[in-house]
């Protein structure tokens, strides 16, 4: 999606069902901390919001995005989770590393959707400069975390309608 086009943070709560009874995981990195502390802000008042209680919503910390993969496996592997938020930002650099840590956190982590029943939702912002990363966490396009935790909500109902359709 091209968050250009988009505001990250629009979406009518009347649209989303409610995140009562459902319990929530954000793992997040501390790497660009000031980013991805907003992206946790944004998606942990977006679930409370919806109706999500305090206690049934767990903040991880990990070292930087990379171990979002892991951290995401810890906490789908504890089975306490409904849902899994990966929250990382990675600003582009001078060398190829940027582009490393892309690849392998995005391929871990839809290798988890893949092969569990826990969805883990893609958090990671990967910008071209602070600047875009700024504008995604609660500036001009609004909060990516707002939209990570909508996006929980709303593959949390569709596993349990899943769910629900089979023993019918």
């Amino acid at each position: 999606m091209a968050s250009s086009l988009h505001n990250l943070s629009d979406y009518d709560p009347k649209s989303v069902p409610s995140a009562k009874g459902m319990r929530f995981a954000v793992v997040v990195s501390e790497w660009n901390s000031k980013i991805t502390h907003a992206l946790l802000r944004g998606a942990v008042d977006t679930l409370l919001a919806q109706g999500a209680c305090e206690e049934d919503i767990q903040v991880r910390m990990v070292p930087g995005s990379f171990e979002l993969v892991f951290g995401s496996a810890q906490v789908i592997k504890s089975g306490w989770a409904d849902a899994v938020i990966a929250i990382g930002c990675l600003i582009k650099g001078d060398t190829p590393h940027f582009d490393y840590i892309c690849q392998g956190t995005t391929q871990g982590l839809a290798e988890l959707n893949a092969r569990h029943d826990v969805p883990v939702i893609y958090g990671l912002l990967t910008c071209n400069n602070m600047d875009q990363a700024e504008d995604r966490c609660g500036g001009i396009l609004g909060n990516k975390g707002d939209e990570c935790a909508i996006t929980a909500i709303k593959m949390v109902n569709y596993r349990r309608q899943i769910l629900l359709d089979t023993k019918e």
